[in-house]
């Protein structure tokens, strides 16, 4: 058995907020520099979710942030000039706070309008519905679902029960999404508990 420190409020607390602020470095450095993004992943899940219900917001542990393929060069630029280091780590574009940062801890890109794997049902949405939340960038709800729909991972799985949980998603999505990823919302709505 593997001994653990000693359980403490503060650490927890402490880990919440080095996501909140990597988000905010990261996004405050694109703002700045006049690239466009929008927050994905966990972080966009929990700003939607904020939006009905505060108490159903889950904590995520990295930072996940949609940019155009062809802006990588300035994005990594912003990021560097913040102290950002750009590491690219099998298909991973990700950025870390120090040089022996994890890659759990990182700033990871995702590209608009790319598949992220071969076969995949869909590829990324553009970045043409952003909402500006007023401290950063967000995907929109319906590029947020593709996206989650699209990868489908358990987490990706759970960030979906989370939306329907609060109301975001019913099945008037169903015919808002295509063919596959319809399969797969009609799967969770069908079986919210996994």
């Amino acid at each position: 058995m593997v001994e653990a420190r000693t359980i403490s409020l503060d650490r927890m607390v402490s880990a919440v907020e080095k996501v909140r602020k990597r988000l905010l470095k990261a996004c405050d450095a694109l703002e700045r520099a006049g690239i466009p993004y929008g927050v994905a992943g966990g972080n966009a899940v929990a700003a939607w979710v904020s939006t009905v219900d505060e108490a159903a917001v889950r904590n995520t542990r990295d930072v996940d942030v949609m940019v155009r393929r062809h802006d990588l060069d300035s994005v990594r630029e912003a990021l560097e000039d913040v102290g950002f280091i750009y590491r690219h780590v099998g298909r991973l574009d990700v950025f870390l706070e120090t040089p022996d940062g994890s890659i759990r801890d990182a700033v990871h890109l995702i590209f608009a309008g790319e598949f992220v794997k071969e076969g995949e049902a869909e590829s990324n949405p553009g970045l043409e519905a952003i909402v500006n939340t007023g401290e950063f960038r967000v995907l929109d709800l319906a590029s947020l679902v593709q996206i989650k729909l699209t990868a489908f991972r358990d987490k990706d799985r759970m960030h979906l029960r989370d939306m329907i949980d609060v109301g975001l998603i019913d099945k008037t999505w169903l015919d808002r999404v295509p063919g596959l990823l319809s399969d797969r919302l009609r799967e969770i709505l069908d079986n919210p508990e996994g």
